[in-house]
């Protein structure tokens, strides 16, 4: 598959110009003096030690890395005490309760790089790194994790209910003296998951009632009547009853309505009548109250939920050391019998919480004999500066019933088929069955572009694919370069820079294939109107380079990618830029990429999201600037996938401001009254079976009859394990995978002894 063995010309050759790639080479030479270093690995924790001691309380300063957006280091005075990890500015704000966070240190995994005196936790929703100057207060910092989360760990396994802060009645199970661990299992099991489990059944049935009390209400005259209230006035009313409902302390909280846009309006500078909306808010005070008891119950079934999703977890896990390390004749038929009934208890709870979407992100099974993975300082993550610049302007979203033309002709192009297939042969493997934590294990903190995965988490796409993939919604460049304004061009070149990242909203599942060296990709889309074509120019550090060009535009690109595993979670950090020409006007455009991260890599629903800021800028002219904010969030806060930006001048002052959502829509200007610029196709028939592929991509690795000539035989379509893997052959898939990365690497090691170094076909 190396381009000597199969290089051919490829169709688009005159087209195909050729472009310096700013990955610089020494990217690859840091990262093999990184490679060098060495990675230590300590055994980690294991689950039910008994005897351990109450640790003592631990405080001090530590540097502490910036959440995003913002960028370096500062100080912040953390608190650990009885395996929960607090911190903020000063002792004095810890005293008043001013909290910026808290760390369950027994539910994260821990990395720890000695050289660098630097702390990783991974909490799944956040990633945590911490760092410490003086080498004794680094030492015994991590002596009190250690002790701390190995005495929350066996907390949580001798009180899950108490691990998860819920009150449940006594239970003689859990502290009466243990037996055997077999007949412990079956008595928690047997016993105290039903209980949480009817309590759960018991707030459902409360939640139905109140949500029929709910629409009654929203039917009656005591119910506010939106028709009638002024235009002003109902929207106000509205974002009461969506956003402001008052909640306990110890709720956040909760958009009812965050579906509907519209009732997010901003309404800074609104002053609504007041005698109108007195009455309108009496009238809905009953509402306001049944929304506020069904959120209250809402958020117990969700913690009785993880409760037992928890539960369950943790005798699984206590079951697979059984098996593994004392599975004795006369207890076999005992264990088998509980491995039986957990499995189906835990695949029914798994079904439940998939489908309605609670995530058990806490989940403690994967992570009580994770090891504790001590780290060189020689990490290939950068470090940020200290630079603290952020701009930002927040736009609440509205309703998606302003559609402009854009977005009519975006989704007429997405449903075109133009003879094209719209399906896969086969649906994705099920990969239930594969233990993730036994293969990421030791890389926690490390890049996992060198890490062979198995065939089940790939889809049947590659790299240089995905790359083609970006320019789904290419129309938004032909109206770009059908714009004289260019602020308006510049919010179409915006739009088309996030509809890029709105595929990947059911891709969490799997990750595309890494491409061979000198690999190419190809695609003629006449309905779209462009021609592209791509190259792997790197392998070591991965590069991918690519170029389109269009009768309107000219798009090239070369990114590098950085896989960062912390043991929940997944980092993909991009390197490198994206370009865009309009020769009609003489623009050129340039931006970079987000970070991505995927979230619950080993338990749970996973799911994924992107954060940080794109700059776009046109090179060629200074006369505006765009700056789009992917805004991190959490999978249960209501800014999810949210993206805020907006044009200005070179003066700074702002010309237009964008809002929406990666995944639902682009909207211009500001609320109620702003313009849909675009939003993403409807998705196919049955897409959660075939990979969670857009219909574009359903098409991309398609490979007719008249193109196996034309093509390179270095194309991306020609892979065998690809292939097999698209047509649910996993077991020629695994097998052609293997033989494809043992012979990259044999022809790897003969180009460096023989002092060979590789250079592009169609890229410089």
């Amino acid at each position: 598959m190396s381009s000597e063995e199969r290089s051919s010309t490829p169709v688009n050759k005159t087209s195909t110009p050729v472009h310096k790639s700013t990955s610089s080479s020494s990217s690859s030479q840091r990262d093999s003096r990184q490679e060098a270093d060495s990675w230590e690995i300590i055994e980690g924790l294991k689950i039910g030690q008994s005897n351990v001691q109450r640790p003592d309380k631990h405080e001090g300063f530590m540097l502490k890395k910036r959440k995003w957006p913002l960028k370096g280091w500062h100080k912040r005075f953390f608190v650990l005490d009885n395996g929960i990890l607090k911190y903020s500015k000063s002792p004095i704000d810890i005293q008043k309760g001013k909290l910026h966070g808290s760390i369950d240190v027994g539910l994260s995994v821990m990395s720890i790089k000695k050289r660098a005196r630097r702390i990783d936790l991974d909490t799944e929703e956040h990633i945590y790194h911490l760092k410490v100057k003086s080498q004794d207060i680094f030492d015994a910092w991590v002596s009190k994790l250690r002790h701390h989360r190995l005495y929350r760990q066996n907390e949580i396994v001798r009180s899950p209910r108490d691990a998860t802060m819920r009150t449940f009645p006594p239970s003689a199970a859990i502290d009466s003296p243990q037996p055997t661990p077999a007949v412990v299992n079956e008595v928690k099991v047997s016993s105290l998951l039903p209980y949480e489990l009817a309590r759960c059944q018991s707030n459902l049935t409360e939640l139905s009632r109140l949500l029929q009390s709910l629409e009654i209400l929203q039917r009656t005259q005591s119910a506010p009547n939106f028709t009638d209230i002024e235009q002003g006035e109902a929207i106000y009313l509205c974002d009461c009853l969506s956003l402001q409902v008052p909640l306990s302390a110890s709720m956040s909280p909760v958009r009812l309505h965050s579906s509907n846009p519209n009732l997010c309006a901003e309404l800074v500078d609104f002053q609504p009548p007041v005698s109108h909306l007195t009455d309108s808010v009496e009238c809905a005070s009953d509402y306001i109250k049944l929304q506020e008891e069904f959120c209250i119950i809402a958020q117990k079934v969700h913690s009785l939920l993880k409760s037992a999703f928890n539960t369950v977890a943790i005798e699984k896990e206590k079951i697979k050391q059984i098996l593994s390390d004392q599975e004795q004749p006369d207890q076999s038929a005992q264990i088998n019998s509980l491995r039986k009934s957990l499995s189906q208890v835990t695949s029914s709870l798994q079904q439940a919480s998939n489908e309605s979407r609670l995530s058990m992100s806490e989940s403690v099974s994967e992570f009580f004999d994770a090891q504790e993975v001590l780290l060189s300082a020689s990490s290939s993550e950068n470090e940020g500066s200290d630079d603290e610049s952020y701009v930002s302007d927040v736009s609440d979203n509205i309703s998606e019933d302003n559609a402009s033309v854009t977005d009519n002709v975006s989704r007429q192009s997405s449903a075109f088929r133009n003879g094209r297939r719209s399906c896969l042969s086969a649906p994705c493997p099920d990969t239930s069955n594969i233990n993730l934590w036994n293969i990421l294990r030791n890389n926690i903190g490390k890049d996992l572009s060198k890490v062979s995965m198995p065939v089940e988490l790939n889809e049947p796409l590659n790299t240089l694919q995905r790359m083609c993939e970006e320019l789904e919604y290419s129309e938004l460049l032909d109206k770009a370069a059908e714009t004289e304004d260019p602020f308006e061009r510049m919010v179409l070149v915006a739009a088309f820079a996030v509809s890029g990242y709105s595929s990947t909203y059911y891709r969490a599942g799997s990750k595309p294939f890494n491409p061979l060296l000198g690999e190419t990709y190809e695609c003629i889309r006449e309905d779209k109107g462009f021609c592209f074509f791509s190259e792997q120019v790197s392998h070591h550090p991965p590069v991918s380079a690519c170029h389109c060009e269009s009768k309107n535009f000219t798009f090239w690109q070369d990114v590098r990618w950085k896989n960062k595993f912390w043991g929940k979670s997944m980092e993909i950090l991009p390197i490198g830029s994206v370009n865009l020409m309009i020769p009609r006007f003489g623009d050129q455009y340039e931006w970079n990429k987000v970070t991505t991260c995927v979230h619950n890599i080993l338990s749970g629903r996973r799911w994924i999201e992107h954060y940080g800021e794109i700059t776009i800028r046109n090179i060629k002219s200074s006369a505006c600037l765009c700056k789009l904010t992917f805004v991190k969030g959490n999978y249960w806060s209501s800014n999810v996938n949210e993206v805020q930006g907006f044009v200005m001048d070179q003066e700074g002052k702002v010309i237009h401001r964008l809002f929406g959502k990666w995944h639902e829509g682009l909207y211009c200007g500001v609320p109620p009254s702003a313009k849909c610029i675009w939003r993403p196709g409807s998705m196919p028939t049955d897409y959660e079976l075939y990979y969670g592929f857009t219909r574009f991509a359903i098409e991309l690795n398609e490979l007719c009859p008249e193109l196996k000539d034309a093509l390179p035989r270095t194309d991306a379509r020609f892979r065998p394990d690809q292939r097999y893997l698209e047509e649910g052959n996993l077991e020629m898939a695994s097998s052609e995978k293997q033989r494809i990365e043992d012979m990259q690497r044999a022809r790897r090691k003969w180009n460096e002894e023989n002092n060979i170094k590789h250079e592009p076909r169609f890229f410089k």
